[in-house]
């Protein structure tokens, strides 16, 4: 059983290694004249050959010419520009008596290579092997015969090295660590004495000879998805058949966030100081490469599924969600082991829990389920860690079809049954109840109908259910089923379509889409969207964020959605909590809805009421959409760059001229202009020096940036943790540390030869008679690891001494601006002292000001008075005198 298992998880990485050849990887090509060269390799579809571009021109080399393949820079070619210090990332192909000399981005992915070629070699070697054993059973004296045994150095293949390789014995071959150990081996043999051109033929066998355990494929086989080459193209052609899936991703968390590979999460205080969000679609980062056929997205997780039938899953755990086991974030996709080999077929993403189905119909999930609504459909609130089979009435019933909402779940068997699960509150499981169910239970409602495809929501449900019409009075045969849409749960702003917000407590038809053949539907948070057999989509629910796709839609009743997609031929569906995406049949992908969190693409946050095109992947052959609760993803062929896109920058997309130059980026390998590329940083890839800065485009400064950052914080909490552990455990005893570093030693010296001994001794004998080296070399004293002890006791003291140094630096400024504030605290209470007074004589000068007031305001109104008195007196005055002239003149007269 464990030899099977073994030779599973062989198959398994050889498999993985040759997916990501066929995907390809701008490689440094050596060449008989002139400097290294970047050029895009490839292993062809039928993987019979490597192809790449040299200049315009496509050249090709056939895997069947090849007699072996040579980890290092042994070669003539090598020495003519050595690079030393890229010894782990370099390799050769031998055929005839010429050589194809390679250098990778970095040791992964050299190790992937090597393992993928060296599985392809082994196999057609292998064959031409038996084939020329048996002709040579026949006449051993023909000239084939004789020129083979004349001719060690173009032997195709060891005896040893097709054991090593063969499928019988592929579970003891870990080629990737192999490669590595000889690497490392041969370097120091390399200080002793230069290597010829051509190594001896047992290396071969050294390769492929490893005994000490398995590498995991998450870890194993490491390869930066940057490195992949993805090309434009219109139509289709035969490869499309076989064509690689790539993965872009979009939306909240996406940045900096686990979701995209970075490492915070979202929501917390360290990512409101990060660009945690993507607007832009964005190549999922993966250590693994990744032939991806299906995908799902939950709130915070996401999981997708393989050609293979392998399931990975990534982002923020809690409660179990993502698989693994333990409660750990994952910022990239980890395969899960529990399911490793059963050949999932389908995936679906809660906002807690997770399930998938594999070939054979078995549901399985897992997640947390404390929340007491029966989530996972176990029977229990238990939370599992890991999948666990659905049992009970889902025994023997085999799932064609999933659909994971935010409190509950719904099934769709073969035979058109549907099974719900998970909390009932609204009516959303369509029993008729609100009663919560922690068990799969069938929809009776819908017994005798066919369910093809169900979307949950968070409180509602949307069913394609198909209906077989009635015979005719006639007696002819039936029309074709078609298929209608059944909507249950929380009616609220409309979302089941039935012109109310009334809740529905079974499922019922959508009487205004009576006339049109559903087949697919989703949901979101309130809101249901449906696609016809014809291309249209249909939307009803809450008119928030234009997530209904219509500006004039009041959501109550289905609404046609025009726009940019009037013309087109809709193929599938996808809902976030407030978006929606589309996909048309021109490989087209369409956004609309809430755009806060750069879920729809466009390049900024803003909301959308109408369809709009995703311009970033108009040159992207998209297969699959999917949707998370404010992200987005896609599924897209890969396709082999053309020597027409070596016209064109890769990062602007204008085309190269006389005054827009080329150049090749030294971390990626890809073409660039010069506004594209200008900046330089240390340690790129694919540079002739690591110490020395070289052009690299926007994107790589930008990565290498943040590895060096990452890698200086790691660095101090490692001496900090180091520094620790050694004042706890002091120095270890010798007698315990020798001999396990004598043992680790014999493992990685004696991998070449034939690793069965069962001690420690007989290890250390085998490392003398290994077919790797020529000559045996001395082991190590303990006086020499005693040695090896101070010296790392020494530099960790080394290192206390300037942290010590550093801490009582950044003390001393500590009480120096401590001394200051206090400064400045006293100044402040002087200041807020002199503002008191200030305030408090305003106030009496106010006070005085009013009392001034009020006095001249009498003042006023005596001299008023006063002046009136005295124009009453000269009036009064005035008049005595008329009269006395009056009546002395007409007195006078009358006398």
């Amino acid at each position: 059983m464990a030899d099977t298992q073994k030779v599973g998880l062989a198959q398994r990485d050889i498999e993985q290694a040759i997916i990501a050849l066929k995907k390809g990887a701008h490689l440094l090509k050596y060449g008989r004249r002139g400097k290294p060269k970047f050029c895009p390799f490839r292993l062809s579809s039928d993987e019979s050959l490597l192809l790449w571009y040299s200049g315009k021109d496509e050249k090709q080399l056939k895997l069947s010419l090849v007699s072996k393949i040579i980890p290092g820079q042994r070669t003539a070619i090598f020495q003519q520009h050595p690079q030393p210090e890229k010894e782990y990332q370099s390799f050769s192909l031998l055929y005839n008596d010429r050589s194809l000399d390679l250098i990778c981005k970095d040791k992964d992915e050299a190790e992937v290579w090597f393992v993928g070629l060296k599985a392809l070699i082994t196999r057609g070697n292998h064959r031409k092997w038996r084939v020329e054993s048996r002709c040579e059973s026949v006449s051993s004296d023909s000239p084939h015969a004789r020129m083979r045994r004349n001719s060690p150095s173009i032997t195709p293949c060891d005896p040893g090295d097709l054991d090593g390789v063969s499928y019988e014995n592929t579970g003891q071959n870990r080629l990737g660590k192999a490669f590595s150990e000889l690497l490392t081996y041969t370097a120091v043999s390399k200080g002793t004495s230069q290597p010829k051109s051509i190594v001896n033929p047992s290396l071969s066998t050294a390769l492929v000879d490893n005994s000490n355990g398995r590498i995991s494929a998450s870890e194993g086989f490491r390869v930066s998805l940057s490195s992949a080459v993805s090309s434009s193209s219109q139509g289709s052609c035969p490869e499309d058949f076989d064509a690689l899936g790539d993965v872009y991703i979009w939306g909240e968390g996406i940045g900096d966030g686990l979701l995209g590979g970075g490492v915070n999460k979202v929501g917390s205080q360290c990512s409101l100081n990060s660009k945690l969000d993507a607007q832009l679609p964005k190549a999922l980062e993966s250590t693994v490469v990744l032939d991806v056929q299906g995908i799902a997205c939950g709130g915070r997780h996401a999981v997708l599924v393989t050609r293979q039938g392998e399931i990975f899953s990534w982002g923020e755990e809690s409660g179990g969600r993502l698989g693994h086991g333990v409660e750990a974030d994952v910022s990239h996709p980890k395969i899960i082991d529990t399911l490793s080999g059963m050949n999932v077929e389908l995936v679906a993403c809660g906002e807690y829990h997770t399930c998938a189905v594999t070939l054979s119909g078995d549901l399985y999930s897992w997640g947390d389920g404390t929340h007491n609504y029966g989530l996972l459909g176990h029977g229990s609130e238990v939370s599992h860690w890991i999948p666990q089979k659905v049992s009970g009435q889902m025994e023997g019933i085999r799932v064609s079809y999933i659909s994971c909402g935010v409190w509950h779940t719904a099934v769709v068997t073969s035979a058109g049954q549907l099974f719900t699960f998970g909390d009932g509150s609204f009516g959303a499981l369509g029993h008729g109840d609100h009663i919560t169910s922690n068990f799969p239970r069938e929809v009776e409602t819908l017994r005798g109908l066919r369910t093809t495809k169900v979307a949950c929501g968070v409180w509602h449900t949307a069913a394609a259910v198909e209906a077989i019409n009635e015979l005719s009075d006639s007696g002819t045969s039936a029309n074709p089923s078609s298929g209608k849409l059944y909507t249950w749960g929380d009616g609220d702003k409309g979302r089941l379509g039935h012109g109310d917000n009334e809740p529905r407590l079974v499922p019922e038809c959508v009487a205004a889409l009576i006339e049109e053949n559903i087949c697919q539907v989703a949901c979101g948070n309130d809101l249901t969207v449906a696609l016809t057999s014809a291309g249209r989509v249909y939307t009803m629910g809450s008119t928030a964020y234009g997530q209904l796709g219509s500006a004039t839609a009041n959501g109550k009743l289905p609404t046609c959605v025009e726009g940019e997609i009037a013309n087109s031929f809709v193929e599938e569906v996808a809902c976030g909590s407030y978006h929606v995406a589309v996909l048309t049949s021109k490989t087209e992908v369409y956004t609309w809805g809430k755009g806060s969190n750069g879920q729809l693409g466009h390049g900024d946050n803003n909301h959308r009421n109408t369809p709009t095109i995703v311009d970033v992947l108009k040159d992207k052959q998209v297969k699959n959409v999917a949707c998370g609760s404010n992200f987005t993803v896609v599924i897209c062929l890969h396709k082999w760059v053309s020597s027409a896109d070596h016209s064109v920058c890769s990062g602007c997309h204008n085309p190269f001229g006389f005054r827009r130059k080329r150049h090749n980026c030294y971390n990626c390998g890809l073409v660039f202009c010069k506004a594209c590329s200008s900046k330089k940083s240390l340690k790129a890839s694919l540079a002739p020096n690591l110490n020395k800065p070289y052009r690299v485009c926007d994107d790589c400064f930008n990565k290498l940036k943040k590895a060096m950052e990452s890698s200086s914080v790691s660095q101090n909490s490692r001496a900090r943790t180091g520094n620790m552990h050694y004042k706890s455990n002091g120095v270890m005893d010798k007698e315990t540390w020798v001999p396990k570093l004598q043992a680790t030693l014999s493992r990685l010296s004696s991998f070449g030869a034939v690793n069965n001994a069962e001690s420690v001794h007989s290890r250390l004998a085998s490392r003398a008679t290994s077919p790797v080296l020529g000559t045996s070399s001395p082991i190590r004293s303990s006086e020499d690891f005693s040695e090896d002890s101070k010296r790392a006791n020494d530099s960790l003291t080394q290192e206390i001494i300037s942290l010590r140094a550093q801490v009582q630096e950044l003390t001393c400024k500590s009480k120096n601006l401590e001394a200051e504030l206090e400064k400045t605290s006293k100044k402040l209470m002087e200041v807020t002292a002199i503002a008191a007074d200030e305030a408090e004589k305003c106030k009496s000068a106010k006070e005085v000001i009013k009392s001034l007031a009020a006095q001249g305001n009498a003042l006023d109104i005596s001299t008023a008075l006063h002046s009136f008195r005295i124009q009453d007196l000269v009036v009064s005055t005035t008049v005595l005198v008329f009269l006395f002239f009056y009546f002395f003149l007409f007195g006078v007269h009358w006398l």
